[in-house]
Formats: structure tokens, C-alpha cells, sequence
């Protein structure tokens, strides 16, 4: 007679699966140590004889679902090699818990600080998952795979008597203080701010060893914090001297033999419009009429790749920089200046190589030919925006005739594009008026109007049509020809109906049924809200429910211009996929084969992810110096408007001049607060006041920290 099976109850059961997850997350502290049951039920604080008897049981149900393996008799292991491990890049937030982003997972898998173990922002890391309490997937850190990166800034401060410091790092992500020995220091002194690599982390280590590899300065001196943004993401702000050798020895002339090969231009009226501080102008237009009453509109771009020469050091130090970066007070640029802002710059009054894209449009904005290729030009005139601006709203000036015809085709083109599915989000950028030590003596916002729309259209019809000419056959048909995309995909539609139920509360209405008409309801939605009182919030909210534009070489689209191919052409001086763009260009041009695409992928991989390091680079240099200008601000009273809602408390922007400020909710003595996310607020608790996203409050300036970047207000009743 067989024997009976042990009945298990459910709550047993259940009790078993939480004993096994504390097990699990105590044996993962170590992962590569062998524990016997003892070890494990005094790690998990399970001492009695009953609780031990438990232990052994779930260890026996790890076993048998190879979560854990037994290395020797009663001895056990964590199995790294079980279906329940993942590899991905982990995210920390700034309460020291992360989020591991798994290649072809939806959601991230959340890790509790207790978990990191010794995993730092931006690390590939191997991590186990489990459902916690029955919730959400989260996971444990097994083992860093592979360093983000070594270097971090911080402060270095030297503990008294002992000949040892420590680097306190500047992000909050760094979850822990870099040990330095006396050797190590690198010439700083105590309260300097250094830059520290990371030399090792020994298991069981508390911290990791470093050694300070450069001096920046004076914590909130000016220099110091500008060049620690830069140091913090890893961006050089010089360029190797053999570079800059490189980059002089170019050859500049506009030689006979060159022009030769080159449509000749020189003649058609041409000029730039650009930002009144621009050095690098990388795009010109050219305008003339046809004898049949079209237009033949060129879009000049400058030639970069006729001088940056793939397998130079030119072009590798370009290519591991991807981007100029474009700080409060100064360009950090992705070309030595002799290129950007002399050789390659389309400067008035000099001719110049160019690869240009050349249209003949009827009055009506159509399209009847296109041509691309390589071009000499000759610039007339330089516009700033400001000029530009002034000859389309007077109708007076030199060349206002050819800009006014430029204007009308341009707002032909825009209306087309947003009646197609563009969405426009047309927000304010925040600039400062600067003295000559680089002191903000004024906040204004640039806005966009007809001359900055007259130059986005001519760029984007530029982009879209290059991308379409090497997408399409003349049948209309996808060529499958690799090239470098500049992508974006559709919005999240959780987010979008997050975004739906929320405005619905201040009666505004969105329609999701597909694609154009969410297309449709976010255009008429930041129509409606513009001079409300909850445009910002409500703009803020449309904003974080978009994906992120990226680089890539699968044409999926992009959703936020309403096109199905599109690149990025126009500005090849400050982006390196633009270089990209031109190269493959001319080879389908002169009939090449289409290249590998694996290769060009990892290309467009780099330069979304230099891409992200700069926007952020950018963002802290614009808070760096809100601070500094709030600095001179302490103490006074601003009305503000609620710009961001968290557990721990809300932000609200001052929207004369941009700055952000935190208010605690510990600092809130009135009542108990407590967050909802659903709504973008905190109530309280007693007496059920409530701070949302979007309100008006009023504020004083309590606090202006230079070194964290960071605005401390609190609520004036």
C-alpha cells in the first residue's frame, strides 16, 4: 500500500514560499558563499527549534525549484544559473532603492536598497527575481557584471589624525563613499573637489578603494562646478593635443579640382539664420526663382564629411564624443573649433563646401523635383533669428522679399504636417544674461517664433525627404538599404490614459481610439490650455507620456513628427549620426551596396546614450546656475506654481525665471501628508488640505545649495 502524501496546507504553503525569499535575499548578500541550514536560519534571525524545522523545509523547496543547490551534503549555494536570473542595467533613484532594465521586458524589476549589494548607477548586473508579498516582480542583485563606468566626482574629506579620506560622492545614486589611502590623494587637500577612480571592491568590503585622479577646485566656485557637470558624465572638455594637430593640418581651400565635382552655387541668393551667439552655423538656405514660377529652394548643409575622414583620430574622438554639449556659459564641442566654428561653419561672405538637398516647390509648398549632392556655396548674409523675425513682421530690409517667401511656404508646410498628425509641443527654454565672469545677472526664455519655425521646416523637410530617398524605391517601395534612423515611438498607452483620466478632471477631453486621434486630442489639448493656470502641469504630464526619441536602424517611425522615415542630416558639425547620414548618402548615391547593419546599430546605440549624458549635462549646468542666480534671491517671497509631486515631497517652479525648489513634506507642520499618484498630490491627513501638480502656492526662498544643485523653499500661508 502506498504510502500517504504529506498534506501541505495552503498557509503553510504560503509560509514556506516568505521563509524561502528570506532566505534567498540573506544568501544573495554573499552569492558565491556556501551556508549550512544553521548559518541560514541565524542569517534570517529563525532560531527556535519550530522556525528551524521551517527553514529545512523551505530549503528543500528552493532545492527542488533550483533557486538554490546543495554544493556538499547540508551545505548550500545560490544557483546563479536558474531560469529566474536576468542581466540588465541598473538605475538608482534618489532614495538609494534601483530599477534593473531588462532587454525585451516591458516593466523594469524594482530592487530594494537592502539588495544592491554592490552595484553602482549605470552597472550591468545579474539579478534574481521573485514575486515579493504576491506583488510586483522585484529581484535581488546577484553580481556586477560589468562596470557603467569607474570614475565618479565627489568631495574628498580626510579623516582627522588617520592618513585616509574619503570621496563623498556628488549623486545621490552612488550609494556609498570611496575609501582613499594617504598615497592616493593626487594632490588634493581635505574639502576638494576631485575626481576618483575606483580601483577595487573587495567582497565583504563595506567600501570601495579609490585613487584621485584630478583636482577640480573649490567646492561652488564657478570653473570647479561647471567642470564637475562635465567630469560627472564623463565628458571632456579638451581635446588630446594630437587631435587638435590633426584637425590644423586640414586642408581648407576651396580648390578648382574639388569645386569641379561639385554642383557650383555661388551665384543663388544664400544666407544663415541662427541663434545670436551661434559660431557653428552648419546650415544655410538659398532661394531663387524658375522661369516656370516655381521655387528652387536649397538646404545647405556643411560638408563635415569631406574633412572628417573615417578611421582618423579625428573622427574617433568625434565619434566617442557624438555630440556638442551646450552648457549655460560655454559649447564643449564635438569638432575642434577650427572645424566647427571656422573650416565647417557657413560664415558670410566665404564659399564654402556644402551636401545639400535642393527643391523645387510651387507656390502651394509641393514638391515637383528633389536633388541631393555635393554643393559649393557662397553665403550673402547672416541673420540672427531676431532679424529674421523683424523682415517677416515689417515686411522691410535687406532680403526681406526671399525670407518672406520662405516664411509663407514654411507655414504651408507646418499647417500640412500638423493636419497629418505633428504634435506640437512648442515649450519656452530658459537662457541667462551673463557678465563677463560668467555671473547671471538675467533669466529670460527663448520662444519660438515664425524665423525659428521657417528654419525648423526647411531641417525637417530636408531630414524626412534624405531618409525617404534612401528608404524608398521610385515605386514607393521599402529598399530594406541600412541607414541611420532617427526614431520615436508611440507614447505608453497606460500613460496616455493616465494623462486622459487626469485632464478629464479639469473638463478638458481626450480621444485614443488610434494613433491620429490621440495625434489630434493632444494638439487641441495644448491649444486649450495655453494662459491657463494648469498649462504647465498639464504640458508637463503630455511630455512624460511621450517616448524618447532615440537613434536607430530600424525605421519604426516617428511618432511626434507624424513621419514614417526621418534621419538627422542638418547639423553634422555638432551631431555625429548626421556624419553618419551624409556618408551613407553619398555611397547610395555613387550606387554602394548597403553596409552592415549590426555595425551601424551599435553606432546608434552610442550616440542615443552620449545623447542622454548631455541633455543631462546641459540640465544640471541650467540648474547650477538658477541656483546661483536664486542665490542673491534669499528670503524673498515668489509665487510659484506646483511643478512635480513625490512621496517625499513637491516641487514648484517660479515662472518668471524657471528655478525649481523643493518644499519637504517634513517641513509641513500643519498637518500629516500623505502622496496619491493617481491624482499628483498630497493631502492632509486631519484637516484635508491639498497641494496638486499645477497649484498656485506662495513661496519663500529658504535655501540655495550650489554643490547639490539644489533650491530649498518653504510655503508662505
Amino acid at each position: 500500500m502506498p504510502k500517504k502524501r504529506k498534506y501541505i496546507s495552503q498557509k503553510n504553503d504560503h509560509k514556506l514560499q516568505e521563509i524561502g525569499r528570506l532566505i534567498l535575499r540573506f544568501m544573495n548578500e554573499n552569492s558565491t558563499k556556501v551556508y549550512n541550514y544553521k548559518q541560514i536560519a541565524e542569517g534570517i534571525d529563525y532560531k527556535n527549534p519550530r522556525q528551524r524545522e521551517l527553514v529545512i523545509q523551505a530549503l528543500h523547496k528552493l532545492q527542488a525549484a533550483e533557486r538554490i543547490k546543495e554544493a556538499e551534503k547540508g551545505k548550500y549555494i545560490v544557483n546563479l544559473n536558474i531560469k529566474g536570473t536576468l542581466t540588465g542595467i541598473i538605475d538608482f533613484n534618489q532614495s538609494g532603492n534601483a530599477y534593473v532594465n531588462v532587454e525585451g521586458l516591458e516593466d523594469d524589476i524594482f530592487i530594494h536598497s537592502k539588495n544592491v549589494k554592490d552595484a553602482l548607477q549605470g552597472d550591468k548586473v545579474l539579478i534574481v527575481t521573485y514575486t515579493y508579498k504576491g506583488k510586483k516582480l522585484e529581484g535581488s542583485v546577484l553580481e556586477v557584471l560589468e562596470r557603467g563606468r569607474t570614475e565618479f566626482v565627489g568631495t574628498l574629506q580626510v579623516v582627522a589624525h588617520k592618513d585616509f579620506g574619503f570621496v563623498v560622492c556628488d549623486k545621490k545614486t552612488i550609494n556609498t563613499d570611496i575609501f582613499i589611502p594617504k598615497g592616493n590623494f593626487g594632490g588634493a587637500n581635505d574639502g576638494d573637489k576631485v575626481v576618483v577612480k575606483m580601483t577595487e571592491w573587495k567582497p565583504g568590503d563595506k567600501n570601495p578603494e579609490g585613487e584621485i585622479i584630478q583636482v577640480l577646485g573649490a567646492p561652488g566656485e564657478h570653473e570647479t562646478e561647471i567642470h564637475s557637470i562635465l567630469a560627472e558624465y564623463g565628458l571632456p572638455y579638451q581635446f588630446p593635443e594630437e587631435v587638435e594637430r590633426d584637425a590644423d593640418k586640414i586642408d581648407r581651400s576651396i580648390n578648382e579640382e574639388e569645386v569641379a565635382k561639385r554642383w557650383d552655387m555661388r551665384g543663388i541668393t544664400t544666407f544663415t539664420i541662427d541663434p545670436k551667439d551661434a559660431k557653428d552655423f552648419d546650415d544655410a538656405l538659398s532661394i531663387r526663382k524658375l522661369e516656370n514660377g516655381n521655387w528652387e529652394i536649397g538646404v545647405h548643409i556643411a560638408d563635415v564629411s569631406h574633412y572628417v575622414v573615417p578611421g582618423t583620430i579625428l573622427d574617433d574622438e568625434a565619434y566617442q564624443r557624438a555630440t556638442s554639449v551646450y552648457l549655460v556659459d560655454r559649447v564643449v564641442p564635438m569638432l575642434p573649433e577650427v572645424l566647427s566654428n571656422d573650416v565647417c561653419s557657413l560664415r558670410p561672405n566665404e564659399d564654402k563646401f556644402t551636401f545639400s538637398a535642393v527643391f523645387e516647390l510651387d507656390d502651394d509648398a509641393k514638391i515637383k523635383k528633389q536633388w541631393f549632392g555635393r554643393t559649393v556655396i557662397h553665403s550673402d548674409r547672416r541673420f540672427t533669428y531676431e532679424e529674421a523675425q523683424e523682415r517677416i513682421e515689417t515686411k522691410e530690409g535687406d532680403l526681406q522679399e526671399e525670407i518672406n517667401v520662405l516664411d509663407r511656404l514654411a507655414k504651408i508646410m507646418r499647417a500640412e504636417r500638423i493636419s497629418k498628425g505633428a504634435i506640437t509641443f512648442d515649450r519656452s527654454e530658459v537662457r541667462f544674461n551673463l557678465d563677463e565672469n560668467n555671473e547671471p545677472v538675467g533669466v529670460y526664455f527663448k520662444i519660438s517664433k515664425d524665423s525659428n519655425h521657417l528654419i525648423e521646416e526647411f531641417m525637417l523637410l530636408a531630414n524626412k525627404k534624405v531618409s525617404e530617398f534612401i528608404s524608398l524605391n521610385k515605386k514607393g517601395d521599402i529598399t530594406q538599404n541600412t541607414f541611420i534612423y532617427r526614431v520615436h515611438d508611440d507614447p505608453d498607452p497606460a500613460k496616455l490614459e493616465s494623462l486622459r483620466d487626469f485632464v478629464s478632471t479639469f473638463g478638458y477631453k481626450m480621444d485614443l481610439a488610434n494613433s491620429k486621434k490621440v495625434a489630434e486630442s493632444l494638439n487641441r489639448l495644448l491649444h486649450d490650455v495655453k494662459g491657463k493656470g494648469e498649462e504647465n502641469m498639464i504640458e508637463t504630464l503630455a511630455m512624460r507620456s511621450m517616448s524618447k526619441a532615440v537613434y536607430s536602424t530600424e525605421p519604426i517611425g516617428h511618432y511626434g513628427l507624424g513621419f514614417d522615415f526621418y534621419t538627422h542630416f542638418t547639423s553634422p558639425i555638432r551631431r555625429y549620426p548626421d556624419l553618419i547620414a551624409h556618408r551613407l548618402l553619398q555611397h547610395y548615391l555613387d550606387g554602394g551596396k548597403s553596409p552592415n547593419k549590426a555595425e551601424l546599430e551599435e553606432k546608434a546605440k552610442h550616440c542615443s546614450s552620449m545623447e542622454r549624458l548631455a541633455a543631462d549635462a546641459e540640465r544640471d549646468s541650467i540648474k547650477f546656475m538658477q541656483v546661483k542666480f536664486m542665490e542673491k534671491h534669499l528670503g524673498e517671497t515668489f509665487t510659484g506654481v506646483i511643478s512635480g509631486v513625490a512621496e517625499f515631497g513637491f516641487w514648484v517652479e517660479i515662472p518668471e525665471n524657471g528655478a525649481e525648489g523643493l518644499i519637504k513634506l517634513r517641513d509641513l507642520v500643519d498637518d500629516s501628508y500623505s502622496y496619491d499618484a493617481k491624482t499628483h498630490a498630497v493631502y492632509g491627513m486631519r484637516h484635508g488640505k491639498r497641494y496638486q501638480l499645477g497649484d498656485q502656492v506662495q513661496i519663500k526662498v529658504v535655501k540655495a545649495n550650489l554643490i547639490q544643485k539644489q533650491l530649498d523653499f518653504k510655503i508662505v500661508e
